[in-house]
């Protein structure tokens, strides 16, 4: 799992393996990181996820070997 910007500060690392139960989700991905980091909840509607490169929702189910991203939302002007 790789994490960018203030959830990589939250979470205290960049990237990280991490064991999860056969078919989990990635909102259960997301309980399972604010059980450890409860700072990080109010981030959950602005985190977007990316599931090998592609963006997904938070339902979508995780197989052995995914590459999980946590996207911050992009600031600019």
């Amino acid at each position: 799992m790789l994490a960018f910007a203030r959830l990589r500060e939250i979470l205290g690392f960049g990237a990280r393996e991490l064991d999860l139960p056969e078919g989990a989700t990635l909102d259960a991905l997301w309980a399972g990181l604010t059980r450890d980091a409860a700072e990080l909840a109010p981030f959950r509607a602005s985190t977007r996820f990316a599931r090998n490169g592609a963006l997904a929702d938070g339902t979508a189910s995780l197989r052995d070997g995914d590459e999980i991203a946590l996207l911050p939302p992009l600031g600019g002007g």
